[in-house]
């Protein structure tokens, strides 16, 4: 029970910051279409984020109205998104210089990841400075741009609401996993050979930047109202997961029992609200850069402790029923296991100093209520049936 509930502590970080940053991306698009208008505004020292809390008010109430809607609307979202993004290959492809992959991999600068707490673990431990490109670079950048990749582990959030779990959900998320791969390097390529790597660095950047760059207005446009449609159901598929972690740890008793009951079309609604408002909040106040390496390491710490998982449970559960088998154990959890060890080894200090805070937070909770509070104890020690 312990480490289902550091699992469980860690996916609440982890969605609801992810939730955050991507409502803080679907602003910038916002910015795009409104032109020279911003959707951020100065309240004195803080600096108020409005069409990120406005994305988010509004999913709110799709997810509290059900599932069955919000899916729905996702769907034909979805089906926006993918087309911009064939947009942006098919298009791009008619504006790409060849020069701008030369060199492919820029050769390694001395550069600077900080001071302090703010450089990276890595450069902190070992004294290394701190290097701009090449191979290293490569992979540090990799601590980062693993944000594309969250999400796809939602799919088994919704275990519960799918009628063959044991096959669908492998499918879908190996499925998507293998199609959104092949989109992503497809976009990346285009982008970098229709404008040098140097001019896409910045928060500000996105994918309309490029064809700005080209004065391709139409296409600017097309792409930043789709990426609006598109971030929508990012938001709303992270949301989805975090009340759907949320509303198992309060019906199991981890979490205070009251905010469990469902509304009249099945959804948790007191715990979607509460999600809702936690997750306006940081996405209107705090910063982009802080927001997402934060998720990178609660989810990367996540997957480090499911491969360890499936190394124990193969050895001491070997009985248990599996509808999904994970191949060549035990070198992919393994593999996967040093993989996010890296990644992790590569983010800021100051990040794993939040981390374990939140960590340890997480314990004294867990010592402090929940394991008194949870069903399976209660059992144990005879208070119910």
């Amino acid at each position: 029970e312990f480490v289902a509930w550091i699992i469980g502590w860690d996916l609440i970080l982890e969605f609801a910051l992810a939730s955050s940053v991507v409502a803080k991306g679907w602003s910038l698009y916002l910015g795009e279409v409104m032109g020279s208008r911003s959707p951020i505004v100065e309240l004195g020292p803080i600096s108020f984020d409005w069409g990120a809390v406005l994305v988010i008010a509004v999913i709110t109430i799709l997810l509290a109205t059900g599932t069955k809607l919000s899916s729905r609307v996702s769907l034909v979202i979805t089906a926006i998104k993918v087309a911009v993004v064939l947009l942006v290959i098919i298009v791009g492809l008619f504006y790409i210089d060849t020069d701008n992959y030369s060199p492919y991999i820029p050769p390694s600068e001395p550069g600077s990841t900080g001071e302090g707490i703010h450089q990276s673990l890595f450069s902190y431990v070992t004294g290394a400075g701190g290097s701009t490109f090449g191979w290293y670079g490569l992979l540090a950048a990799a601590s980062l741009v693993f944000f594309a990749f969250i999400g796809f582990d939602v799919v088994a959030t919704t275990a519960e609401e799918a009628k063959e779990p044991q096959k669908a959900l492998p499918r879908g998320i190996l499925g998507s996993l293998l199609i959104v791969t092949v989109l992503y390097v497809a976009v990346t390529l285009v982008l970098t050979g229709m404008v040098k790597y140097t001019e896409l660095e910045g928060d500000t950047s996105n994918l309309a930047t490029a064809f700005a760059f080209h004065d391709i207005t139409w296409a600017k446009n097309v792409i930043s109202f789709g990426a609006l449609a598109g971030l929508t159901t990012v938001v709303m598929v992270l949301m989805l997961g975090q009340t759907r972690v949320l509303f198992a740890m309060a019906r199991d008793g981890l979490m205070p029992r009251r905010l469990a009951p469902t509304g009249k079309h099945g959804t948790p609604v007191r715990i979607t609200i509460l999600v809702g408002v936690v997750v306006a909040v940081l996405a209107g106040v705090f910063p982009i850069g802080t927001l997402e390496e934060m998720v990178n390491i609660g989810t990367l710490f996540a997957f480090v402790l499911v491969s360890i998982g499936v190394l124990v449970l193969r050895r001491t559960r070997p009985d248990l029923p599996r509808g999904f088998r994970v191949p060549l154990v035990p070198l992919v959890p393994i593999l996967a296991v040093l993989a996010c060890l890296w990644l992790m080894f590569n983010l800021s200090v100051e990040t794993w100093m939040r981390f374990v805070v939140w960590m340890a937070l997480g314990v004294v909770i867990y010592f402090a209520y929940s394991r008194q509070h949870s069903m399976i104890g209660k059992r144990e020690r005879g208070e119910i049936e």
